[in-house]
């Protein structure tokens, strides 16, 4: 029941912000920070026009009321009003008639996916234009065409915000997505929504050993302000952290390195998906394509920042109408909320333990961890007992042993498998790891610097 709940919750949350026009900056932004305010106590902020960002420049601010063209026939070809996509995304304003020749130097499409229309974006250069299916622009007839849009740019401002979930330690886990898109499922939504319900499972864990940062940002030049304001606090708070994007398909995760492709998450990924736990790929870290950790990841930042994905971007509807409801499933958010805070349950877990007792082997029969008795049948003797079989003996063993501030239980679990020959992941040694510190047997997670000092 809780399940479906919450399925239902994300659903309606999706329908509410798949039709609003978004933009880097504008009314769509502001409305969608508002709406997601009321599921996560989001501190928003403003960047004026013409300040400066890093080596980058907060753009005008682009309002739009209305776009449509008609064909010689004065009927209307398309209009604003039935889909945002059909406007070319900061498009400034036009009010012409036009012949078709030159009306085509305005017009973009999709040849090779007939009946979708592209999504396309002029920021930083002053143009106008529409976007339309293939099937529709080769149907178009010669003739005088009629083009209008009203809308201007203005000194405005840009927005986004953040909410952070404070834990024991102020060391952070970022995780970060984008809300600049307009009307595009898995492009667009699927991020801010697992964002969003994440940050809800994560607020009711009973203990949270990292600080917790959700930032939501207009792609690229977002993250470039919201570095510019934060960038130093971040590169001495995040421990580790992830991008979301285009996380809503219907496959299996799909995780790109850091910049050193061998920080916490990163080893975090690679044992999971190793393991099965949850099953996902794995890409090489690269700033020629991807999202908003090329700029967390960038030289001078350098942070400790991911991605995670599932339909990874470049899939033949990316970036066009056909981006859409039908693509993804609910269920397949739903799911990816599962499964990345299955990867934040390991990070938390993951670190150095210390035994308590480390001379000689513990007797642990006297703290109900081991049968009394000494027999080729010993998995009888389990029943009633905490420790219910000899391969979670077996994993105790290799906790304590291991717990000496040199392993980090991520690196035990592998230990473990080597012993074995098993294929388990960190996240199955939860229930023995809380056993023995119950007991007094064990204490931890540490850093590995906290645990050298203890």
């Amino acid at each position: 029941m809780k399940e479906e709940q919450e399925i239902k919750e994300i659903e309606k949350l999706f329908d509410r912000l798949f039709p609003i026009n978004r933009s880097i900056t504008g009314s769509g932004l502001r409305k969608s920070l508002a709406i997601l305010n009321e599921y996560l106590p989001l501190e928003r902020f403003s960047v004026k026009t013409g300040t400066k960002v890093l080596n980058w420049t907060i753009p005008e601010e682009w309002r739009i009321k209305e776009a449509w063209l008609r064909g010689p026939d004065g009927e209307k070809i398309l209009d604003f009003k039935d889909h945002n996509l059909h406007l070319l995304n900061y498009s400034t304003a036009i009010d012409k008639n036009l012949e078709l020749e030159e009306l085509k130097e305005h017009l973009h499409t999709i040849a090779s996916l007939p009946d979708a229309i592209p999504y396309v974006t002029s920021y930083y250069k002053k143009r106008w234009g529409f976007c339309l299916p293939y099937n529709k622009y080769k149907d178009l007839k010669e003739g005088q065409y009629h083009a209008y849009i009203d809308s201007e740019l203005v000194e405005g401002e840009l927005n986004y915000g953040h909410a952070i979930l404070p834990g024991e330690s102020d060391q952070e886990i970022l995780i970060s997505t984008y809300i600049c898109h307009p009307s595009m499922a898995n492009n667009e939504l699927s991020g801010p929504l697992v964002a969003t319900f994440l940050y809800n499972r994560l607020r009711k864990w009973k203990n949270r050993r990292f600080t917790y940062r959700f930032v939501f940002v207009p792609e690229t030049i977002g993250a470039i302000a919201y570095l510019a304001k934060f960038g130093k606090e971040l590169v001495e708070r995040v421990y580790s952290g992830m991008v979301l994007t285009c996380i809503g398909g219907e496959t299996n995760l799909n995780y790109k390195l850091s910049r050193d492709e061998n920080n916490p998450i990163d080893n975090i990924v690679k044992h999971l998906f190793t393991n099965n736990d949850p099953e996902g790929s794995i890409r090489p870290f690269t700033p020629i394509y991807g999202s908003d950790e090329r700029h967390y990841c960038s030289p001078g930042f350098n942070l400790p920042v991911g991605q995670m994905a599932r339909l990874v971007y470049g899939y033949p509807e990316y970036h066009t109408s056909a981006d859409n409801r039908d693509l993804i499933s609910i269920e397949s958010l739903y799911e990816s909320v599962n499964e990345v805070e299955k990867v934040l349950r390991a990070l938390e877990l993951d670190g150095y333990y210390l035994n308590q007792f480390p001379y000689g082997e513990i007797k642990l029969d006297q703290h109900g961890l081991y049968p009394d008795i000494n027999t080729r049948g010993i998995d009888n003797h389990f029943e009633g007992k905490l420790v219910r079989n000899r391969n979670q003996v077996n994993q105790i063993l290799t906790i304590l042993n291991y717990s000496d501030a040199k392993y980090s239980l991520r690196e035990i679990a592998e230990k473990f498998n080597q012993l074995t020959r098993c294929n388990i992941s960190l996240l199955e040694l939860e229930e023995m790891v809380e056993i023995l510190k119950e007991k007094g047997l064990l204490k931890g997670p540490y850093s590995k610097e906290e645990a050298k000092k203890i």
